[in-house]
């Protein structure tokens, strides 16, 4: 592989350089895209429904929930513009090393775990009591659960929070994926009580032990560490390109998009860290999916509210209570909203006419996988792994391990549904 060349000319003599900028990759890759024309009424009218839900959601239900589906928004808009999402940057790094999307990552959660531990120090929340943050329990459920999660993420071709932005961007496929993560969690609930008796032991806050700048520093070299392993791998294994995504250039890429992934992951993270001052919880989705499911269940006369699981006092109140006042609902409707706006702002908003048989099993499978996993382990991608590793509790990064097994597992299921993974010899992955 040849080390791009800079030249500089000073007084008639010519200096040689050699200078490695980014991790190398087996080819360059292909020229980025035009973006498609905006569609200015269907942008114009998505503008306007949004500004009026929100107002609406404000004015009926108060200013948490009205600042809840605000930043929803937000995210939404973050995640399409930097399609950020956890599945492909795992199944690139697993597949050829591409370790690109998981740095990226790692951006994102140093800067949640920067905002976050800083509120949570301050022991202050603007609509909810003052943060008490608690260490999830270790045991089974956390490590089968994380591991399903991986495996259909990988089927399912999106995360919990990739799932919410891609239906909002009108894929369709992912539709399914989201009722088979519905699904997932409303079995999982169900079998609750049975999960809860396998063993675990206490968790491990951090900032229990050693105070929150000593969780926070911990937290930096551990991800500091495993972006150098990621480095490491890449430049041994030279795997194919990232392919680019179209984009707007100069000023307009800020509304229009594309934008850079670690743009995105500091915006995302700063967004979590807002969650965190305003409720004092971390930010969810799961929890939402499986609130969604229990109350479509009551209608088809399942009754939920006597499982177990809806009898906890907390689990109760959501149950009873209207969607616009949970604090997971109110965001992932806010991510599906604006993920709608920027992928009309982008000329992106597309729906697919036509689905192929196995990526809709493909899809509806990993969508069930992920909702049991994540009910069973106790969150997704962004309650379980970024909430907890952006509060210092040893649950994240177990979750991370045993989610990023599953994803082992599950690129080698990919082709039984006939689904593409990147290969050695790929020209982009």
């Amino acid at each position: 592989m040849h080390l791009p060349t800079i030249e500089v000319l000073d007084s008639g003599v010519r200096v040689r350089q050699a200078t490695r900028i980014t991790a190398p990759v087996s080819c360059a890759p292909p020229p980025v895209d035009p973006q498609a024309p905006v569609r200015r009424a269907a942008l114009s009218t998505a503008l306007l429904l949004t500004v009026a839900g929100t107002a609406a959601v404000t004015y009926a239900y108060g200013p948490r929930s009205g600042g809840l589906l605000a930043t929803g928004l937000a995210l939404g808009f973050a995640l399409f513009h930097s399609r950020f999402g956890f599945t492909s940057g795992w199944q690139q790094l697993v597949a050829v090393g591409n370790g690109q999307g998981l740095r990226a990552q790692l951006v994102l959660f140093a800067t949640a775990a920067t905002a976050v531990m800083a509120v949570a120090a301050a022991r202050f929340a603007v609509f909810d009591p003052a943060p008490q943050p608690q260490a999830a329990r270790i045991g089974v459920t956390l490590v089968a659960g994380s591991a399903l999660f991986g495996f259909g993420m990988q089927l399912g071709g999106s995360c919990a929070s990739g799932t919410l932005y891609a239906v909002g961007a009108g894929q369709s496929s992912i539709v399914l994926t989201l009722a088979g993560f519905l699904a997932g969690s409303l079995v999982c609930t169900r079998a609750s009580p049975l999960l809860s008796a396998l063993p675990s032991v206490p968790g491990v806050l951090l900032a229990d032990e050693v105070g929150w700048g000593g969780a926070w520093l911990i937290t930096m070299a551990a991800l500091l560490l495993i972006a150098a392993t990621s480095w490491w791998i890449q430049r041994r294994r030279v795997p194919p390109p990232v392919a680019p995504t179209p984009t707007a250039h100069g000023p307009l890429r800020l509304l229009r998009g594309a934008w850079p992934m670690t743009a995105g992951a500091v915006v995302l993270g700063v967004l979590a860290g807002l969650l965190f001052l305003m409720t004092g919880r971390r930010w969810s989705v799961a929890n939402g999916y499986a609130l969604w499911a229990a109350k479509l269940g009551e209608h088809a006369g399942l009754q939920p509210h006597t499982w177990p699981f809806w009898q906890r006092p907390e689990n109760a109140h959501a149950l009873s209570g209207p969607l616009l006042t949970d604090q997971s609902s109110l965001t992932n409707f806010g991510i599906m909203a604006g993920a709608a706006v920027a992928a009309l702002a982008a000329g992106a908003w597309q729906l697919h006419s036509s689905i192929a048989w196995r990526t809709a099993a493909a899809a509806t499978l990993g969508g069930v996988l992920m909702g049991f996993g994540a009910r069973m382990s106790g969150g997704c991608n962004i309650g379980a792994l970024l909430g907890g590793i952006s509060l210092g509790d040893l649950s994240g990064w177990i979750w991370g391990c045993g989610a990023l097994a599953g994803t082992w597992l599950g690129i080698k299921a990919r082709p039984a549904f006939g689904l593409h993974t990147p290969r050695p010899d790929s020209s982009v992955c």
